[in-house]
């Protein structure tokens, strides 16, 4: 008997980072045997137990899959569509296997994606304590001055919580690279914003050892063996 945790399991196989596994268990979407599961703390035997998400069986992976997308305008880091969101990041890729975004572009930004199966490499990027550096470039209505660049170095405070300081290098009169180690909703949007300098466009080009490149928009690549080492290191 191999017990772990629902939102754990439904990670290992693709389906969705655990956040999101809660989300989908709380709902109701998640069955057990024919059975509604709805505790977060249920545990399956992943070599026994038939689960079923959104009346789907959950059927598990043979091969991890490690994808690198350039995201273009438009598209929702979403496996599923919607009414509102038709167009998601999934449908740009074709390898046979179920995949999900590790993380998220707003639907306005472009740039680095990577979308996997393997929930340890997600955990590993995601989670808090991790501090991956994310790397972005950012541009600008208008020329931003070296004053409000130190305010982004310094943190900035979003609802009433300081950001980490940054790394920032501008590169242009209205543009700059910004390297994060967090990832709280819209971040880069939201601080350029509070220090008086709203953000015209904005693309992610680096994910910890990972670069976009000359990607074009829409393209993807299937990430090395040494590429997928180093995101996990």
């Amino acid at each position: 008997m191999t017990l772990v945790r629902l939102n754990k399991y439904l990670s290992e196989q693709g389906i969705a980072s655990r956040r999101e596994a809660d989300k989908l268990i709380a709902a109701g979407l998640v069955k057990v045997n024919g059975k509604v599961m709805t505790e977060m703390g249920t545990k399956v035997d992943k070599e026994v137990d038939k689960v079923e998400v959104d009346e789907e069986q959950v059927k598990k992976y043979k091969k991890l899959v490690y994808i690198a997308l350039n995201k273009p305008k438009g598209y929702v880091c979403s496996t599923k569509p919607t009414r509102e969101d038709p167009d998601i990041v999934t449908d740009l890729v074709d390898v046979g296997e179920r995949i999900y975004p590790v993380g998220r572009l707003d639907k306005e930004t472009s740039g680095l994606l990577l979308l996997t199966n393997d929930g340890t490499l997600v955990n590993q990027i995601i989670h808090p304590s991790s501090e991956s550096e994310k790397e972005y470039e950012v541009t600008f209505h208008k020329p931003i001055p070296e004053g409000a660049l130190d305010k982004l170095r310094a943190g900035v405070k979003l609802a009433g919580e300081s950001t980490l300081p940054t790394k920032v290098k501008k590169v242009g009169p209205a543009k700059i690279h910004i390297i994060l180690k967090e990832g709280k909703n819209r971040q880069v949007r939201r601080i350029c914003q509070k220090v008086g300098y709203p953000v015209n466009t904005l693309k992610r080009i680096r994910i910890k050892n990972l670069y976009l490149g000359e990607l074009p928009i829409g393209r993807w690549w299937n990430l090395t063996e040494s590429e997928v080492k180093g995101l996990k290191s």
